[in-house]
């Protein structure tokens, strides 16, 4: 099998570019062209580049702005003179293909960037990608009659090009940028092999089936509404019982582990975000306002910012008195409300929203505490997600370009995380320059049921934020030391992992969760009151009950009841009248059987005890 790239020093680079370099390609590691991800990066970014060259042939007065490689595939950002749908998508799959099999090679070269603004004069979009290109030199990828300005690395030839499907037409803003002009943008997925696709594809039509925002609407969990606005997600009442348990199951959580409820305002003053470094790097994703006490009189408005983060509230809540290492390590924890302003084009069901909940906490310790503590949190991520039935990974995420601290602390504060899960013997990704602009982190991962992969928790070492609001604690030595505070979530919002849920169960949540946890069904108006008595001891209990007693027909209340995917419908009758049992149709595990009322109050019990955490 002919390699496609190499990877070097850690860096993925093309076959032409290493020759060019006259980088020793036999002492490099090879990449072939099989789905591993350093792979798949390199089959995706050239596949981008073949569906452009589809659209150019199809649309010659096409121009093209950035193609890049993303997790779950690449997309490219484009001008056309005509509206480009779905229907138009097998179009250029067949173009695609047949470019493919061309056997074109893909050729790289270089010229000073003075050169490609001349050469590319009459494209306003390749202007605004050389704008964004800080080195003199330029490298663009030829195949054929196409061209394009682009790093790599990619494929030697198309011919390695023939497992791709495009997935669907969007709109994007120019840069992202709202003000500026929405341009067409496709994307798609490209693997190596034929199965790998299919099973992907498989994946997806299975998403589909899952998709939160259609189930949501289905079960009656939530809504939104345009007259709100947008990505303000409205909680309807089985939504609101369904967030209510899992807070009330993981406030529980925290008491036992030794956490402190707290809660700080939703709206801070901004010299406090100016001294935390929101203000100077964070201020885009914020919402501000003015607060005047003399509407006459300007300079009595004071700048007040809506707070994105729980943080600085907790850090008030820390310096609220003299604190001693005796306390250490304190833990607060806050189901803290913010908001942060996403742009419309990425808002996305309850993924992507512009206020949201978050299982928030910050843990105030002394320095040679962090490993016990990281290690205590992984702890309790284990079990949490062990309940919910998912798998996961975690990812060490190092110092951005937009940091506060010195590189020392930071080395100090990264260093923590990795031996604290080396020692547990953790495996772990890292994620270079992905950390916050006040420390390094870990990011837990899951996947859920169908193979997706979800960001979640988080848990942050932050030896700035203390620094910058001079936080002390007096050792057992009484001098006064500089305490370290971590941040961490677990859910990382309410609101995103009650989406992912929602399709990792298909809507089929675990009883201890469920919205409604039992339907009622009884046969006829005599077995009516039976029902009500069992549902009044099931709500002593905190169990949430519904009983359909419509005029529909049994089999309509049936089908009714489980469409809405209860783990329980009981069916009520004079048999079971008489005898004070129920026929219970079991959704999760598949089986219809009859139970004692005795019987079904035990088995309730052995329900809600099935989370772990």
């Amino acid at each position: 099998m002919e390699p496609i790239a190499i990877k070097k020093d850690n860096e993925i680079i093309d076959l032409q570019t290493a020759q060019a370099k006259n980088i020793d390609i036999e002492s490099a590691k090879k990449i072939y062209p099989e789905n591993t991800p350093e792979a798949l990066e390199v089959i995706r970014h050239s596949t981008a580049h073949l569906m452009a060259q589809a659209i150019k042939e199809l649309y010659p007065d096409a121009k093209f702005f950035v193609g890049p490689v993303v997790d779950e595939g690449f997309y490219y950002d484009f001008r056309v003179g005509e509206k480009i749908g779905e229907e138009d998508l097998k179009k250029i799959e067949k173009k695609m293909a047949e470019i493919a099999k061309r056997k074109l090679p893909i050729e790289r070269y270089e010229i000073p960037k003075a050169e490609a603004i001349e050469k590319f004069k009459d494209d306003d979009l390749k202007q605004e990608v050389l704008k964004s290109i800080p080195s003199d030199t330029v490298s663009i990828y030829k195949q054929g009659d196409f061209e394009d300005l682009c790093r790599g690395p990619h494929v030697p030839n198309t011919k390695y090009l023939k497992n791709f499907k495009l997935t669907r037409v969007a709109g994007a803003y120019l840069g992202g940028d709202e003000s500026r002009e929405m341009l067409t943008r496709i994307y798609g997925v490209a693997f190596a092999d034929k199965q790998a696709l299919k099973e992907y594809l498989t994946m997806l039509e299975e998403a589909k089936k899952r998709d939160h925002r259609k189930l949501g609407n289905e079960l009656e969990l939530f809504m939104f509404s345009e007259e709100v606005g947008a990505g303000l997600p409205i909680w309807l009442p089985k939504g609101a019982r369904l967030r209510s348990k899992l807070e009330q199951l993981l406030f529980t959580a925290h008491r036992k582990r030794g956490y402190e409820p707290v809660r700080g305002p939703e709206i801070l003053k901004s010299e406090l975000w100016k001294k935390s470094g929101h203000y100077q790097n964070y201020k885009e994703n914020m919402y501000f306002t003015e607060i005047c006490d003399d509407e006459s009189r300007k300079e009595s408005c004071v700048e007040y910012g809506i707070k994105p983060m729980n943080c600085v509230g907790h850090i008030m809540i820390y310096k609220s008195k003299k604190r001693s290492y005796r306390e250490l390590p304190l833990k607060l924890f806050e189901y803290g409300v913010v908001h942060r302003h996403e742009k419309s084009g990425v808002l996305h069901g309850l993924f992507r929203v512009r206020e949201f909940t978050q299982d928030d906490a910050h843990i105030f310790c002394k320095p040679d505490q962090i490993k016990d503590i990281v290690i205590e949190v992984l702890g309790f991520v284990d079990e949490i997600m062990r309940s919910f039935d998912f798998s996961y990974e975690m990812e060490i995420s190092t110092k951005p370009d937009k940091a506060i601290g010195s590189d020392e602390i930071w080395e100090i504060a990264t260093n923590a995380l990795k031996e604290a899960l080396d020692e547990n013997g953790h495996k772990y990704g890292i994620d270079e320059g992905g950390g916050a602009f006040y420390g390094p982190k870990i990011d837990i991962k899951i996947t859920d049921a169908i193979g997706r992969k979800w960001q979640c928790g988080t848990i942050q070492v932050d030896f700035n934020l203390p620094e910058r609001f001079e936080l002390e604690f007096t050792d057992s030595d009484n001098e006064a030391k500089r305490p370290v505070m971590i941040h961490r979530a677990i859910l990382g919002s309410f609101e995103r992992f009650i989406g992912i849920l929602t399709e990792h169960y298909a809507g089929e949540f675990p009883f201890f969760i469920a919205p409604t946890q039992v339907i009622f069904v009884p046969i006829g108006q005599d077995h009516v009151a039976y029902a009500k008595e069992l549902a009044g001891k099931l709500a002593e209990m905190g169990v949430d009950s519904e009983i359909y007693d419509s005029k529909d027909s049994l089999n309509k209340r049936i089908r009714n009841a489980e469409k809405q995917k209860v783990p329980m419908v009981a069916i009520i009758g004079d048999k079971e009248v008489e005898a004070r049992s129920l026929a219970i149709r079991d959704r999760r595990e598949k089986i219809q059987y009859n139970l004692s009322e005795e019987e079904f109050f035990t088995k309730i019990k052995e329900k809600l005890s099935e989370v772990r955490f």
